[in-house]
């Protein structure tokens, strides 16, 4: 398990790189258009380290507060400039030019990510053919007319290797509420196409395992029921177990492989098993009283023990997948886009009721789910990086003042006037800009101490 600290370090990489790469984006844009930049900073607040560029005379900023940061240029409405730099003014831009400038941030955020997925593309992902193993009766997959031995091949024309990428475009399919195509192999080795009706996906907010949701197991190996060396401290340990016990019954029952075992500790939180085990040849009986664990709403049983590892059982099951750079580089594309078309329906179906505010991430989430994937190894941190680096790209160009697209906004009604708003207006803007993003991120913060405190 991820540590607190671990986590927080994680998170504080993930919000520094995606900040920069959206500030730099700023600035690179205003320093290429003539416009003179005055502060780079990451962080907000008190400056942690400071010092000067020798191109310039930028102010290169790290901030006490990490959470975002921000790109001040020579603007003659936020102080006096010298007639020599007012040329170099934002104020005094091109409505084109300033335009660049400010969307400048968001672009480098999807641009980040189809780096972030290339490389993840061509790095190669490991994952789990996704071949099933039991469709649960009177389930969405049965009613779509997926069988046991089934592989899933495609999901409304694209291409699932892994368990992953199935998730994936599941919840993609999620937002959307149409008839999609799903392409199978059955175990006999022909290809059918079957049909995912998406509406009764419903709202993934609500949903804890989306497979357990369809209705569907994924193909496993039957992992024999021998336990592997205990952690300190937990139940296992303190009951007496040791790696290489062969679990042989539990309250008598007879326990065949170890899923069964998982799913007999987890429905009982806090009770006492009397647990059965072969030992060098011998029969030994031990008590096990697993703890309780919380999980969402419902109470888990845990002991603190895995399966002893079996060389070789997973082979048939695992598959590699990466592309060369030219095929790499069109999937980063596409996946970008997908992404980023995804976050828009999620937000629109919140705006309309029609999704959960449980969609919402805030801080608890984020760092949690960087602590995972960092973990986890390069890989799965830099698709995390992708998909939180599209998210900030579409939120900042939403068309709320203070926001990268609330400016894009005034920028396109100055266009349509022939003359820069009224201050009057910008200001009244600012103000509503602020209790909106101050609302969504209360919002969000609520959402999060709901998640994981509630």
């Amino acid at each position: 398990m991820e540590s607190v600290l671990f986590k927080a370090l994680s998170f504080l990489l993930a919000i520094g790189v995606l900040v920069s790469v959206h500030e730099y984006g700023h600035f690179w844009v205003a320093r290429k258009l003539g416009v003179k930049v005055l502060r780079f900073s990451i962080g907000f607040g008190k400056p942690l380290l400071s010092w000067r560029g020798r191109q310039d005379d930028t102010e290169y900023v790290i901030a006490a507060i990490p959470l975002g940061g921000y790109v001040k240029m020579l603007d003659e409405r936020e102080g006096e400039v010298d007639p020599r730099e007012v040329g170099r003014a934002f104020n005094r831009q091109s409505l084109r030019t300033r335009s660049a400038i400010v969307a400048a941030g968001p672009m480098f955020n999807f641009l980040f990510a189809i780096v972030a997925f290339w490389a993840v593309l061509m790095l190669g992902e490991t994952g789990l053919r996704p071949v099933v193993g039991e469709v649960a009766a009177d389930s969405i997959s049965q009613r779509m007319g997926l069988q046991a031995g089934d592989e899933i091949l495609k999901i409304d024309g694209e291409v699932t290797p892994t368990w992953s990428h199935v998730v994936a475009e599941l919840a993609s399919a999620s937002v959307a509420d149409t008839e999609m195509p799903v392409q199978v192999r059955g175990s006999e080795g022909l290809e059918r196409q079957i049909y995912l009706q998406t509406r009764e996906l419903g709202d993934l907010a609500e949903t804890r395992d989306l497979l357990e949701h369809l209705g569907v197991k994924p193909d496993r190996p039957v992992v024999p029921p021998v336990f592997g060396e205990p952690m300190e401290g937990l139940p296992a340990e303190q009951a007496g177990i040791q790696g290489g016990d062969r679990i042989i019954a539990a309250d008598g029952e007879a326990i065949p492989h170890w899923s069964h075992w998982v799913d007999y500790v987890r429905a009982r939180p806090g009770k006492t098993i009397e647990l059965t085990v072969e030992r060098d040849g011998q029969r030994l009986d031990l008590l096990l009283t697993p703890e309780s664990l919380q999980q969402g709403d419902q109470a888990i049983g845990r002991i603190g023990v895995a399966n002893q590892p079996v060389e070789g059982l997973w082979d048939g099951y695992r598959v590699e997948y990466s592309l060369g750079p030219f095929s790499a580089f069109t999937g980063a594309v596409s996946r970008t886009v997908e992404y980023s078309v995804l976050t828009l329906k999620v937000i629109w179906r919140i705006l309309t009721g029609q999704s959960s505010i449980h969609n919402l991430s805030g801080p608890f989430t984020i760092a949690d789910a960087a602590g995972k994937t960092a973990s986890y190894g390069l890989v799965y941190f830099l698709k995390f990086l992708a998909i939180v680096s599209i998210s900030l790209g579409v939120l900042n160009l939403l068309p709320v003042p203070v926001l990268d697209g609330g400016h894009l906004l005034y920028f396109a009604l100055e266009a349509v006037r022939g003359s820069p708003l009224p201050e009057s207006w910008m200001i009244e803007g600012q103000k509503i800009g602020l209790l909106l993003l101050a609302g969504l991120m209360g919002l969000a913060f609520y959402v999060d101490i709901q998640r994981f405190f509630g």
